[in-house]
């Protein structure tokens, strides 16, 4: 297993200090074994050919999509997120991916962003899918923050996420890069492929989503189909359905020139979400 970039050929007048590498995995997560995964990913990530500046791993990648919160919540400050600065540190990459977080009485779907230099940033899922009854046993997030990265302002959000488009919504080009991390069955990844096209177009933006492989503990069955979309909706890799690295080169002259050609953000409707902080 190994990451090659798939670069765009394109000769003269792009600065390759905006240039990105993305590095999205996809695999079959090992129900409520977090040792058994970080080792699982770590040999994947040693095996890249390339080095890319992001790699973005599933949601809930050390456990599964669990409602054992008790059982295996860690800390933020925790094993993984050691586990996540090591690789980060080794890799020269940033690494992301949620795990379940315990603060005091909550629970917490929490993505984690982590960099070279040991940093943490982190977003908390905001929609909660309660038909597994996640709303039970995790507590809603409230914040949105925007990540930087190499000049690339990155939206992170987690699974459920997906059906809400406000929430998604890029308000003056708030962002470059919108990002999904998901534990999203077979039985609905026909949603999964048109919602994750659709925030591309609607919001003139990357859309990236990465979703596992395999059976969890409930018998629930995942065929992947993690992809990017660029900011005019095309699909820029073939949807794999087992275990894969796919790996994209994005090149942001390209997205700030379909901005000028087709400025479709300038008539969008302004609006505020009431219900956050």
């Amino acid at each position: 297993m190994f990451c090659q970039i798939r670069k765009n050929i394109r000769t003269g007048g792009r600065n390759i200090m905006q240039d990105l590498n993305i590095a999205l995995i996809q695999f079959d997560i090992v129900w409520q074994n977090p040792e058994a995964n970080r080792n699982l990913l770590e040999t994947k990530i040693a095996s890249f050919e390339s080095n890319p500046d992001l790699i973005i791993l599933p949601e809930m990648f050390t456990t599964g999509f669990t409602m054992n919160t008790t059982k295996y919540a860690e800390q933020t400050d925790g094993d993984t997120l050691a586990w996540m600065r090591k690789v980060a540190t080794e890799s020269s990459a940033v690494i992301t991916g949620s795990i379940i977080v315990n603060e005091g009485e909550n629970y917490f779907n929490r993505l984690l962003w982590v960099t070279p230099e040991g940093d943490f940033s982190y977003y908390d899922k905001r929609h909660l899918f309660r038909m597994a009854e996640e709303h039970k046993y995790f507590t809603q997030g409230n914040r949105q923050p925007i990540f930087d990265l190499n000049g690339w302002q990155i939206k992170p959000q987690i699974c459920y996420d997906l059906r809400f488009p406000v929430w998604s919504r890029n308000r003056n080009l708030e962002y470059d890069i919108l990002f999904y991390v998901a534990n999203w069955p077979k039985a609905r990844v026909s949603a999964w492929d048109s919602l994750l096209q659709a925030r591309a177009i609607e919001n003139l933006s990357y859309s990236i989503g990465v979703n596992r492989v395999g059976k969890d503990g409930t018998n629930k069955e995942y065929n992947g189909h993690t992809a990017c979309y660029n900011f005019k909706g095309d699909l820029m890799n073939e949807r794999l359905e087992t275990e894969g690295i796919t790996c994209f080169h994005l090149v942001k002259l390209d997205l700030e020139n379909y901005r000028k050609s087709f400025p479709a953000y300038q008539d969008s409707d302004i609006f505020n979400i009431n219900n956050i902080p």
